[in-house]
């Protein structure tokens, strides 16, 4: 009991007396929320709960977690992805024609034969027929854009006779950068074999337009 000087304030406190009209209302609100729910087609908390008769408006009486929609079934859909096996490359590698294998083959060998002078040779060569195959395609002539991926194939393979060598000698990657300096300062330019056919042709036609 709470006084306040000598008042008691127990005596003005009023009891809540819970009427038909009340419980009317609530049920009526209750029914409001739960339609107003189900229209919009989202779950509301409010449409799960219910107020009972004989109970005061403090209880309420929540639903349980475990519902319909919070849970599926359906995780989605997994696409395999084939991955090429050793097994399948075997197979594609015999698929090759038997011809095609012994000609790579035979190549290899010849250039295996080659000294190291006609392998730089060769770079050399190859390097200034990959320049004119650049310079005809920066003038649109006519050319095979093929040939830009068999010229760079040769000159790689090349390249690689040439440090498979200089590992045996036993000849570094630094070392091997400096020879070449020194080789590229006495090699002596000489026009590619195509330039000096395009030459020609040129001269050709300018006789026969004089003719």
């Amino acid at each position: 009991m709470m006084q306040v000087g000598n008042i008691n304030i127990e005596k003005f406190k009023v009891p809540f007396v819970e009427t038909d009209s009340t419980v009317a209302h609530s049920r009526s609100l209750n029914s409001k929320r739960h339609r107003r729910g189900t229209e919009a087609g989202e779950p509301t908390m409010l449409a799960g709960f219910s107020l009972s008769p004989g109970a005061t408006p403090s209880r309420v009486i929540f639903p349980t977690k475990s519902s319909p929609l919070t849970s599926s079934s359906f995780h989605g859909i997994r696409i395999p992805i084939p991955t090429p096996t050793p097994s399948s490359l075997l197979r594609l590698r015999a698929q090759l024609p038997s011809s095609v294998v012994a000609a790579a083959a035979k190549r290899a060998e010849e250039l295996k034969t080659k000294t190291t002078e006609d392998v730089n040779e060769e770079i050399l060569r190859l390097k200034g027929e990959l320049f004119m195959l650049r310079l005809q395609r920066s003038a649109r002539e006519d050319f095979k854009p093929s040939e830009f991926g068999r010229m760079r194939k040769r000159i790689a393979r090349l390249l690689t006779v040439k440090r498979e060598r200089e590992i045996e000698q036993g000849i570094g990657k630094r070392l091997s950068r400096k020879l070449n300096k020194e080789r590229k300062r006495s090699i002596v330019v000489k026009p590619p074999a195509s330039l000096k056919k395009l030459q020609e042709e040129n001269a050709a036609k300018g006789a026969e337009k004089t003719s």
